[in-house]
């Protein structure tokens, strides 16, 4: 079987004491933290009610600048002055406090355009001076190639001087300073307007406060959206507004202060995306399920905003990209025909595609990985250029990132290196946590911030979260370990002991502690599918395979009497109280005794496997078709996932259009599994003289099919499969078989996929690592703020 083609990995030491408990300590420990794990919980979902963004002084500045109608000598929001003047740092500066020493350049474009404003009205001389003293103490960061520049810099800051000029205001900037500015912008405008592209005219656009004197004003107003805004942007709307007097403009900009008060952010409304960020964040931090129902609202929501054609979604590629795929991925029927307009050709004539949006490619990358249609083209094409894109080593001169670039190098890493079907959830959620920053800043023209994107509340609740399921996944480990003893399965001196990688493959991904018994099932079952399988190839004779057969067939037996030898007695005593057990618990959660269907379930497996020992006695070379009718299912995958089915929660009916769906998930998840293990092991399989499909395929090429050609063919169906099993587990009209039973199947693939990433098993210290990690090392929440804080950098 699968599990059992696996080196072992090293063992995790186990408790001798007699019951699973949880200790004293770890209970009070527990309780002692339901009380912040509520209040944090309750912070959070107040969180789905209303999207915070930070003020962004650089656009408050903009639209502080609007004169009123009835006189153009007096701001027509005099409210954004006033936070102006209210707003200025100890520094001089406008902006964040604590920004980040890369973002420099950013403060300085706030703070020009702050004094800009203020100097417009003739009012905050004392601020202005303090606000000119800053830009002269850090004008140097502007030649700093480290420094993280704002969306349009080089084009903004110096058509920002050319206005300060302008109103008189002697920046100390010096002479060399401003030659270097000067050039930037020129050397901008030069390499865009020779590429003339739809993206560049966006750009521009975007841009529009920083090409006052040069722009067909009138031309810019094709990017105007229904809200009235042009991107977005209050910052580029109050630009045009100066320019056009649109009322339309005038509207929006009003409001948005409606909404914000006296300043406005950098993007305003970003509401969809901010909160299918949200749902990101907490479904790789592994504590989505605390949130179902304000889930559910916030995706119903969504999807009818999808169905309307919303120009939130349609108009940003990283919001569609993301609400395609975390609505498909929550079961929601949307079509991939939106992103058609995302695909290469099509995506460098949009803004972001103009600047290489690293942060759009990687969610267009993500998008295209959620296939479940054999003719979505459009998601294979980009798929193919979202990741020939990432893999390029591109220097940060070359691509925008809405990030600093340590995180966003992070992120790339990660989505390249674990797919979507090959992440396992807490190892996920570990990587996620030891990742995560708290205090993110994005940079558009300017930089913000949201509670929304990143939270310390949402870390605090993961890390209390995955501490106390470990310590309930140590104490099912210690009494995985005592069954194994108790069973004298370690006595078989023929079965490799491997209890702590199968209870890690279900602890890493139902690791709910309400699941336990689904736990239990699915570990020692996947002991037993590998003692059964070693039982079969190499620990036993002809005599005894049958013999096991037998007494599962006829299972009420006198063990004593009926096993003929001690090896037999040993592995057909484990099962029946295994299964026994799990028929027995079953009546809580089905309301009937499932016993029945496990030994049906045990049965199909050994006797595939005794029909693979046979093949191998008479020297039989099955046709590649016989090979997989029975390889799905001597794989072994059956009597670890369907068991444990029953003990996850919802009710399955024993009727015939249930067992259809989900023998035709067992099948899927089957053969996908059983190929990866076949492409790994073929050269071990071969060297002890065992027959898989890849040599099943060479040997039926006649000399024509290599070993590369082989496994090509089969990476084709395990990606079918896949899709298959993918499909089946989202759909839900027509669907007879829970979602909760259901994403069973899709779990194990995670687990096959992970595992199958590098080599043929848990052989490497990596993997031992996480093993670890997951398992036996609890996460300090101090120490994840601390090296947040010392990973900061490019």
């Amino acid at each position: 079987m699968s599990l059992s083609h696996f080196t072992p990995i090293c063992c995790i030491s186990s408790s001798t004491s007699d019951s699973l408990m949880i200790p004293p300590d770890v209970k009070k420990k527990k309780n002692s933290t339901v009380l912040c794990r509520d209040e944090s919980k309750e912070r959070i979902k107040n969180m789905f009610n209303k999207v915070e963004l930070s003020a962004s002084s650089y656009d408050t500045a903009w639209v502080a600048m609007v004169p009123s109608p009835n006189s153009s000598e007096a701001p027509f929001f005099p409210q954004c002055i006033n936070w102006l003047l209210d707003n200025q740092l100890f520094d001089g500066s406008w902006g964040f406090a604590d920004r980040d020493p890369l973002l420099m350049n950013d403060a300085l474009l706030s703070t020009l355009a702050s004094i800009l404003a203020l100097k417009r009205w003739g009012i905050g001389d004392d601020q202005i001076d303090k606000g000119l003293l800053f830009l002269k103490s850090n004008i140097t960061s502007i030649n700093d190639e480290k420094q993280h520049l704002p969306i349009g810099f080089d084009i903004l800051f110096p058509s920002l001087i050319e206005y300060a000029q302008i109103l008189g205001i002697n920046l100390p900037l010096g002479a060399t300073s401003l030659e270097a500015i000067t050039r930037k912008k020129e050397t901008e405008l030069q390499r865009g307007f020779q590429s003339n592209s739809e993206g560049w005219n966006a750009y521009l656009a975007y841009c529009s406060e920083g090409m006052q004197k040069s722009r067909n004003w009138e031309t810019v107003m094709k990017y105007q959206r229904k809200n009235g805004s042009l991107f977005n942007s209050p910052a580029t709307t109050a630009a045009i507004y100066n320019q056009l007097k649109n009322t339309d403009c005038l509207n929006y900009l009003q409001s948005v202060l409606e909404k914000s008060g006296n300043a406005v952010p950098t993007v305003y409304p970003m509401d969809i995306y901010a909160r299918l960020c949200m749902i990101d964040s907490l479904e790789r931090l592994g504590i989505n399920y605390h949130f179902k129902e304000e889930i559910r609202s916030v995706l119903d929501e969504t999807h009818r905003y999808w169905l309307q054609g919303a120009e939130e979604i349609f108009l940003d590629p990283t919001t569609c990209a993301m609400t395609f795929r975390i609505l498909r991925l929550n079961g929601y029927d949307v079509s991939s025909d939106p992103l058609h307009q995302y695909l290469e050709e099509n995506f460098t004539n949009s803004l972001k595609g103009y600047l290489k949006d690293v942060g759009a490619v990687l969610e267009l990358y993500k998008a295209s990985q959620v296939i479940i249609h054999p003719d979505e083209s459009v998601l294979v094409r980009l798929r193919s250029w979202t990741r020939d894109l990432l893999r390029q080593e591109s220097s940060p001169q070359q691509v925008y990132a809405d990030k600093l670039r340590s995180y966003v190098d992070r992120e790339v890493k990660d989505a390249l290196g674990f797919p979507h079907y090959a992440n396992m959830e807490r190892v996920l959620n570990k990587r996620s946590m030891d990742q995560y920053n708290v205090k993110e800043t994005r940079i558009l023209k300017t930089s913000y911030r949201s509670c929304n994107l990143a939270s310390q509340e949402f870390l605090k609740l993961a890390v209390e979260d995955f501490n106390i399921c470990q310590s309930i996944h140590i104490e099912e480990l210690k009494q995985m370990s005592r069954w194994v003893v108790e069973s004298k399965l370690d006595t078989l001196k023929f079965a490799r002991q491997k209890v702590a990688y199968c209870y890690f493959s279900v602890a890493a991904t139902l690791f709910t502690p309400e699941l336990s018994d689904a736990r239990i099932s699915w570990a020692k079952n996947g002991v037993l599918t590998t003692v059964v399988d070693d039982f079969f190839d190499v620990g036993s004779s002809e005599e005894e395979q049958m013999n096991l057969i037998q007494l599962v067939e006829e299972w009420d037996v006198d063990i004593n009497t009926a096993c003929c030898s001690e090896n037999v007695k040993i592995v057909f005593s484990a099962l029946h109280s295994t299964i026994c057990e799990i028929g027995e618990k079953s009546v809580k959660w089905q309301g009937r005794n499932v016993k029945n269907n496990v030994i049906k379930i045990w049965l199909n497996l050994i006797q595939s496997m005794f029909r693979e020992a046979q093949w191998t006695r008479t020297n039989t070379v099955p046709t590649i078709d016989d090979y997989m009718q029975n390889a799905y299912v001597s794989f072994a995958l059956g009597p670890i996932v369907l068991p444990a089915l029953y003990l996850i929660g919802p009710k399955l009916p024993d009727d015939d259009a249930v067992n259809h769906e989900l023998h035709c998930m067992y099948e899927s998840m089957s053969t996908s599994g059983r190929l990866l293990n076949d492409i790994q092991g073929f050269k071990r399989e071969s060297e002890e003289g065992k027959l898989n499909a890849v040599s099943l395929h060479i040997i039926n090429g006649n000399g024509l099919i290599t070993e590369e050609d082989a496994s090509e063919k089969l990476k084709v169906i395990i990606e079918d499969k896949r899709r298959e099993l993918l499909k089946l587990v989202l759909q839900e009209k027509g669907s007879v078989v829970p979602r909760e039973c259901k994403e069973a199947f899709w779990k194990m693939i995670k687990v096959l996929n992970l595992f199958y990433i590098k080599d043929d098993g848990f052989t490497s210290l990596e993997m031992h690592s996480t093993v670890n990690a997951v398992l036996k090392e609890p996460i300090v929440l101090q120490e994840l703020l601390e090296g947040a804080q010392q990973n900061l950098g490019v």
